[in-house]
C-alpha cells in the first residue's frame, strides 16, 4: 500500500522521523518542483534551528518584478492574469537578501539567465555541473530526500503517477535506489492540472515513499509567456534554419531565438519560395558567403517532406508548433534493426512483404516464434495482437498454422492481419523536461492516445548523451542539428555561454556541453551556436565576437558552427587563421577592422588579408532594410506563436520601453521631452491607454512628462489622432 497524505506538514513530520534532522533535499529544475512541500520543509526549519536543511536544485521559477511604479501599473494586471495564484518558493527572497538562518542552505546548479548576477550568496553557492552529471553530484552532496511534483490518474491496478514535466533526473534517482540501494526517500506531490505523460515518464505509485494529494495545493502552474522576437534574432534564426536537414534530428532551446528558429522552419515548409527569397536577400544573393565551398553546410532548402525527429533536453512550445505543422513527423524506433533498415531505405514504416524479408534476413523475425519474440513483434505491430502460440502451432483466429515464418502460407496469413498498417510505437520526440506558456500545457493535456504515444518524456541521461545505447541513439539521431545560444565567441572559437570571465555565473552549463560534444561524436551531426553580434547601445555598444576571452563554456577544440544575425561561420576542422576570418565575416561591421587588426598584430592572420566585400555590410540598418517588410506583412511576426497580451498592452509596453531607454540617454531625452511637451493628443483617443496605467491625472512633474512622452510615441506610431 502507498501512503497518500493530504497534508504537506504530515509529510514533513514523517520524513524527519525517517531521515532525521539532517535533510539534503533534491528537486528537479523548473516546473517539477512541489512548491508547497518544499515551503513546508522551509517553514519547519525556520521554526526549529536543530533541523539542518539544504535544498539542491536548478532553475527556480520566480515571478517577474516590475522595476518602477509605472511598470507595475502596466504589469500587475498582466501578472495576475498570467500567473493567478502561483505560489513561489518561500526561501528565494530571504536567500537573495542574505537573511536565511545558518541551518538553511540553498544551492542551484542552473540560474534563470541573469537572475542571480548580482546576488553574492547565489554566486558563492552555485554548483557547476553538466546536466547529465547532476544526479551524480546530488548524490555526492548527500541528497537523502528527492521531491517531485507529479500528475496522477486512477487505473485498474490502482493509482498511477507520471513524472510529467520532469522525468529528467528522477528516473535516474529511482534506478539508483533500486540498483544500488541509494538511501533516499522519494516524495511526490500531485497536481491535478499537470499533463499526464506516459511511456518512460509513467511510474508506479509504489516508487514513492510518501504521496501528498490535496486539491488545495493545485495552484496555478508557472507558465512562461511567449516573448517577442526581434529582427536580430529572426535573422540568426533564418540562417540557422537553413542548416537543418530534412529527414534529420533537431534540438532547439527556449526563448525568442528558439521560437524564431521554429517559425523560420514553418515558413520554409509552408511558403518555401518566400523563405528562399528572404534568405537570398539576407545573404546578398549568395548563400553563406562567409563559408568556403570546401565545407558546404546546406544540403537543401526545401520543405520538410521526410520530416524531423526531435531529441532534446527541453521540450518547448516551438517544438509543439512544429509537430502541429507536420514538420516534426519522422518517427524513430527503439529497435536497432528496424531503425537501421528505415535509415538505409531497405524498409519504411509500412508493414509489408519487404519488411518481413528484411526482418528474417537481419534477425528481427525468427523462423519459429517464442513468447518473447512474439511479444516484441506484436509491440511493433508487425504481428497482430490476436496471434498466439499453442504448442508447436500458431493460432490466427480460427486457423491453426505451423510455427514457421519461412512458410509462405503462414507469412501471407500473418500479413493479411497487419499488412499495409504502420509500425507501432514510433516516437516523434524524446525530451527531458518541459516548460512553456499556458496554451502549451493545455495542448499536452488534450493529446489523444495516438499523439501522446509519440511524445516520450524521459531522462537526460538518454536525451543529452549517447552512452546508454550508442548504436541505437546514433541511428535515431541521424543528420542532427543541435541549435543553442551563446553569449560571446573569441576569435579562437571558444564560446562563453554561462558565465563571464570574472567568474560571475549568468545561467549554467546545463546541457550545452553535452550537445556540442555529441555533435562531434555523431556522424553527420553539427552543433550550431547562435550569438548576437553585439550587446548594448550607443556609446555602450560592444561586440560579442571578441579578440579573446578569459572564460569558455565550449573549448576551441570543440568549435563547430557559429551563427550571428549576419551569417554562418563553419569552424570545424579549420585552421586558426580560417576560424578568425570566418568569425570576422559574421561580426558587426563596426568592429571588424579592430578584430582583424588584433589578429594581424598577433600573427594569426597574414598581413595582406582583407575582409571580403560581401561581409562589409553587416549593419542593423541593412537587416532592417531586408527584414522589416516581412515583419510588417506578417511573415515574421513579433509573436510567432501568439501572446497573452492585448493590443493595448503591447502598445503601452513598447512605448514604456522606449521611454526607459531615452531616460538613460540625456542627449536624446531632452529633445524628445521638448517635442512631447509641445504636442497635444486627442484626449478621447488617449483615454483608454492612460486609464490602463492610471496616468490620466498625473500628480507629479515626472508623471506628467512620462504621460506626454507616452502620448507622443503612441501618436507617432499611428495609435492616436492629432487634435
Amino acid at each position: 500500500m502507498v501512503d497518500i497524505l493530504d497534508s504537506v506538514q504530515e509529510c514533513v513530520d514523517r520524513t524527519i522521523a525517517t531521515v532525521g534532522n539532517h535533510l539534503v533535499i533534491g528537486a528537479p529544475l523548473g516546473l517539477g518542483k512541489p512548491v508547497q512541500l518544499m515551503n513546508a520543509f522551509y517553514e519547519r526549519a525556520l521554526a526549529d534551528s536543530s533541523l539542518n536543511l539544504h535544498f539542491v536544485t536548478a532553475l527556480c521559477l520566480e515571478l517577474p518584478r516590475p522595476s518602477s511604479e509605472l511598470e507595475a501599473k502596466l504589469s500587475d494586471p498582466i501578472l495576475e492574469r498570467l500567473f493567478g495564484d502561483y505560489e513561489e518558493l518561500a526561501f528565494i527572497g530571504p536567500f537573495r537578501d542574505g537573511t536565511l538562518p545558518e541551518n538553511i542552505q540553498f544551492s542551484e546548479l542552473y540560474f534563470k539567465a541573469g537572475a542571480m548576477k548580482k546576488v553574492a550568496v547565489a554566486q558563492q553557492n552555485y554548483i557547476s555541473s553538466n546536466y547529465t552529471h547532476i544526479v551524480r553530484d546530488m548524490i555526492g552532496l548527500g541528497v537523502n530526500v528527492m521531491v517531485q511534483m507529479v500528475a496522477a490518474r486512477e487505473e485498474e491496478k490502482g493509482l498511477s503517477l507520471s513524472l510529467s514535466c520532469n522525468p529528467d533526473l528522477t528516473l535516474e534517482i529511482i534506478d539508483q535506489r533500486r540498483e544500488s540501494g541509494l538511501p533516499a526517500l522519494l516524495l511526490a506531490q500531485i497536481h491535478d492540472e499537470l499533463p499526464f505523460m506516459e511511456l518512460d515518464a509513467q511510474v508506479p505509485a509504489k516508487e514513492f515513499d510518501l504521496i501528498v494529494r490535496n486539491p488545495e495545493y493545485n495552484k496555478t502552474l508557472f507558465a512562461v509567456p511567449n516573448t517577442a522576437v526581434p529582427l536580430q534574432d529572426y535573422a540568426a534564426a533564418l540562417h540557422a534554419s537553413s542548416l537543418i536537414v530534412d529527414g534529420g534530428t533537431l534540438q532547439i532551446g527556449i526563448g525568442a531565438l528558439g521560437d524564431a528558429v521554429a517559425h523560420a522552419c514553418v515558413v520554409r515548409h509552408k511558403e518555401n519560395a518566400l523563405y528562399r527569397s528572404i534568405l537570398k536577400q539576407l545573404t546578398h544573393q549568395k548563400i553563406h558567403s562567409a563559408t568556403l565551398p570546401i565545407t558546404p553546410l546546406i544540403e537543401d532548402l526545401g520543405a520538410f517532406d521526410e520530416g524531423l525527429y526531435i531529441s532534446t533536453e527541453m521540450f518547448v512550445n516551438g517544438m509543439m508548433q512544429l509537430i502541429e505543422q507536420g514538420i516534426v513527423k519522422r518517427k524513430v524506433y527503439d529497435n536497432l534493426t528496424l531503425q537501421q533498415g528505415i535509415n538505409s531505405g531497405a524498409i519504411d514504416q509500412c508493414i509489408d512483404e519487404r519488411l518481413f524479408e528484411f526482418g528474417r534476413h537481419n534477425g528481427l523475425i525468427p523462423v519459429h516464434l517464442d513468447a518473447v519474440s512474439l511479444q516484441e513483434l506484436q509491440y511493433w505491430g508487425i504481428i497482430a495482437d490476436s496471434v498466439r502460440i499453442e504448442g508447436d502451432t500458431l493460432r490466427v483466429g480460427d486457423l491453426s498454422l505451423p510455427n514457421n515464418l519461412d512458410n509462405k502460407d503462414v507469412r501471407d496469413t500473418l500479413l493479411r492481419e497487419t499488412g499495409g498498417c504502420e509500425l507501432r510505437n514510433g516516437r516523434l520526440l524524446h525530451g527531458g523536461f518541459f516548460l512553456g506558456p499556458r496554451d502549451f500545457y493545455d495542448k499536452l493535456r488534450a493529446l489523444d492516445d495516438k499523439a501522446r504515444n509519440q511524445i516520450c518524456m524521459t531522462g537526460v541521461r538518454r536525451t543529452n548523451q549517447l552512452l546508454l545505447d550508442y548504436p541505437l541513439y546514433s541511428a535515431q539521431r541521424c543528420k542532427a542539428r543541435f541549435i543553442n545560444t551563446g553569449m560571446m565567441v573569441a576569435l579562437n572559437g571558444c564560446v562563453a555561454s554561462d558565465a563571464l570571465e570574472d567568474g560571475t555565473v549568468i545561467s549554467g552549463v546545463g546541457g550545452q556541453y553535452n550537445f556540442v560534444a555529441m555533435a562531434q561524436d555523431l556522424v553527420g551531426a553539427r552543433s550550431v551556436l547562435c550569438i548576437r553580434s553585439t550587446r548594448g547601445k550607443g556609446k555602450d555598444l560592444l561586440s560579442n565576437i571578441v579578440p579573446f576571452y578569459g572564460y569558455a563554456t565550449i573549448p576551441k577544440h570543440l568549435r563547430d558552427i557559429v551563427v550571428t544575425e549576419y551569417g554562418v561561420a563553419d569552424l570545424r576542422g579549420q585552421s586558426d587563421s580560417q576560424v578568425i576570418k570566418r568569425l570576422i565575416n559574421i561580426a558587426d561591421s563596426r568592429f571588424q577592422d579592430s578584430l582583424l587588426t588584433f589578429a594581424k598584430n598577433h600573427a594569426k592572420v597574414e598581413e595582406g588579408y582583407s575582409i571580403p566585400a560581401t561581409a562589409r555590410e553587416n549593419t542593423p540598418e541593412r537587416l532592417q532594410q531586408v527584414l522589416l517588410p516581412f515583419k510588417e506583412n506578417g511573415t515574421l511576426p513579433d509573436y510567432p506563436f501568439g501572446t497573452n497580451l492585448t493590443e493595448q498592452e503591447l502598445a503601452l509596453a513598447a512605448s514604456l520601453r522606449k521611454i526607459k531607454a531615452l531616460s538613460g540617454n540625456p542627449g536624446k531625452f531632452i529633445p524628445a521631452a521638448i517635442k512631447a511637451l509641445l504636442h497635444r493628443a486627442d484626449p478621447e483617443a488617449a483615454k483608454p491607454f492612460l486609464e490602463r496605467i492610471n496616468l490620466e491625472h498625473p500628480e507629479t512633474t515626472k508623471e506628467f512628462l512620462v504621460q506626454q512622452l507616452l502620448l507622443l510615441d503612441l501618436e507617432e506610431r499611428g495609435l492616436l489622432k492629432v487634435s
